[in-house]
């Protein structure tokens, strides 16, 4: 009894000390996490470097950078096994994919508010399931399909409620989210099959220079022109230097809290991370952007997110009854035989 009575208050300083870490871990990703998209719309919409392609161009080459020191030079993160071949035919169609969403991810800021973009991408998981159901990775469902029609009516309201409605911006967000789907979906596939496991940091480090090849193509028939003609930057070449590397930074730190939180917490606390930070950048965008938030908006979008909660819990639910499925046939096989079953005791 002594023994337990020592033990429990070594127990409870340790849950209270990983419950801390796991809440710190999460902090810094949600800081980190709205902070790169209020740092992309603030360069791209206010500063006066109107250039996504180039921004994201920023982005890979740093982060290649900083991923080839952590895992060449100081090989703090392991680096994955894999053939020269299954890179050309894998990694760089997910590279492709990447390229195209985060090019008309950054474009998106151009010509719509950071709460306007983060109301469309509740209809993420929508174009997931569909592209999931239609390459037989995923169960249809009617349960389902009726969730994906509340969060794209939810959607619907929301953007039927934006006073700044831009055509063309919610085509390119449109876009953006349908080639974010198509890369998961292609991870899960390309990737799965050949059991190639990638971290945030290795993902870096594999991919984002691939990118950075992919976006060479539009920038310069899209970009380098205007900037080759001395298209007018509201300041200087040395303070924008230290505004882009500062921006490419951060988001190389995002991708670094990534990294130091998978293990750390469960998919439930990360969906709902996710969650306060949607609603933290729509009430930074209101407050700092000056973006007109309508109540048909907020109506629409608790409507959506009401849809993309069940959606998570559903996800969630599912992937933990297949493993508890696969622990419990992994014990029976590895569980001998009883005695008076077949075997006899000499």
């Amino acid at each position: 009894m002594s023994i337990d009575t020592n033990a429990s208050p070594a127990t409870a300083s340790a849950i209270l000390l990983k419950a801390a870490e796991t809440a710190a871990t999460v902090s810094i990703w949600i800081v980190l996490s709205a902070g790169v998209i209020v740092f992309n719309k603030y360069i791209l919409s206010v500063y006066g470097f109107p250039f996504p392609i180039a921004l994201t161009m920023i982005h890979m080459s740093f982060c290649s950078m900083l991923a080839f020191v952590l895992v060449r030079v100081a090989k703090v993160v392991p680096a994955a096994s894999m053939s020269k071949e299954t890179y050309v035919q894998k990694v760089t169609r997910v590279a492709a994919l990447f390229a195209l969403s985060l090019w008309c991810s950054n474009s998106a800021y151009l010509y719509l508010s950071v709460a306007f973009i983060q109301m469309l991408k509740a209809m993420s998981p929508v174009v997931v399931f569909a592209i999931s159901c239609a390459v037989g990775i995923e169960t249809y469902s009617h349960a389902m399909m009726a969730n994906m029609a509340v969060i794209t009516l939810g959607v619907m309201i929301a953007s039927y409620g934006e006073l700044n409605f831009n055509a063309f911006g919610f085509l390119v967000q449109c876009v953006a989210i349908v080639a974010e789907s198509f890369r998961i979906v292609s991870v899960q596939i390309l990737l799965g099959k050949s059991n190639l496991k990638l971290n945030s940091i290795t993902t870096l480090y594999y991919v984002s220079p691939a990118c950075f090849v992919f976006l060479t193509v539009p920038f310069v028939f899209l970009e380098l022109p205007k900037l080759a003609h001395g298209l007018e930057i509201t300041h200087s070449v040395h303070a924008s230097a230290g505004i882009l590397l500062g921006n490419a930074f951060t988001a190389f730190l995002l991708n670094v809290a990534i990294y130091l939180l998978i293990g750390r917490t469960s998919a439930l606390s990360l969906n709902v991370a996710g969650v306060v930070k949607d609603w933290i950048l729509i009430g930074i965008s209101a407050l700092i952007f000056e973006a007109p938030v309508t109540t048909t908006q907020i109506i629409g979008y608790l409507i959506a997110f009401g849809g993309v909660c069940y959606y998570n819990y559903a996800k969630l639910t599912a992937q933990q009854k297949a493993a508890v499925e696969t622990t419990q046939a992994s014990v029976e096989l590895k569980e001998p035989l009883a005695p008076g079953k077949g075997d006899t005791q000499a």
